[in-house]
């Protein structure tokens, strides 16, 4: 797992005022720490530091170490605010954490064998992801960096649910607790649209046109007389 580390400053200036003259004026943002049953503390973080580290996958799903204030406590990302036109962060919110408490983090996710699974390669199916990463509860000690997800044997019409997930031990998938209805679909392999059907979507496109241009000349004809 790669080492994350983010200094930071105690901010005592509050307020929308306080944070846009940090934003502006020193290239810094706010940011806070809560959890673990201690009192919230109020940062000041570089932008240039946390805007380098989000370029790392890894920093959503790692634990990090924030120095302020002359002591190192151990957090993960719980939320980012980004500038809605602008690859700016606003404000980060960093939990907490025990070693012997369990978190809940988004996990991404990666899939393997995209290209040779069976439905790809002899059906000429479409793999479509609709997820890309998953919550997951676990002790910080066990937190991976990402989840593998490999579709190497699906077939066309074939899914993947997040029960199938294969999942360490130390895992679990909290959404799956309240019932079959929260087992979403995470990846799966649809059927290429057939030639048939694009020849019948083709010919009706044509005698849609022909039904207009006969429509269209009977009205001139009657038009002259």
């Amino acid at each position: 797992m790669a080492d994350f580390e983010l200094n930071a400053e105690l901010r005592t200036d509050k307020g929308k005022g306080a944070s846009r003259r940090l934003r502006r004026n020193a290239d810094m943002i706010p940011a806070i720490l809560y959890g673990a049953g201690e009192e919230p503390l109020s940062l000041t973080l570089a932008h240039k530091d946390i805007h380098k580290a989000c370029e790392n996958e890894a920093f959503f799903s790692h634990i990090i170490s924030i120095n302020a204030d002359g002591k190192s406590q151990q957090a993960i990302v719980k939320d980012l605010q980004r500038h809605p036109a602008k690859d700016r962060i606003m404000h980060a919110d960093f939990l907490r954490i025990r070693m012997d408490q369990a978190i809940t983090v988004e996990v991404p996710l990666h899939f393997l064998n995209e290209d040779s699974c069976v439905g790809v390669r002899q059906g000429g199916g479409n793999v479509s992801h609709n997820m890309t990463s998953i919550e997951i509860s676990c002790l910080p000690g066990d937190l991976p960096e990402y989840i593998e997800v490999d579709i190497n044997e699906l077939d066309l019409g074939d899914s993947i649910h997040m029960s199938d997930l294969k999942l360490d031990e130390a895992l679990s998938i909290p959404s799956l607790q309240q019932g079959a209805d929260h087992d979403h679909v995470v990846v799966s392999v649809n059927a290429p649209k057939r030639v048939e059907e694009l020849d019948v979507d083709a010919a009706a496109d044509e005698t849609a046109d022909d039904a207009a241009a006969d429509e269209s000349g009977g009205d001139d004809a009657s038009g002259d007389d």
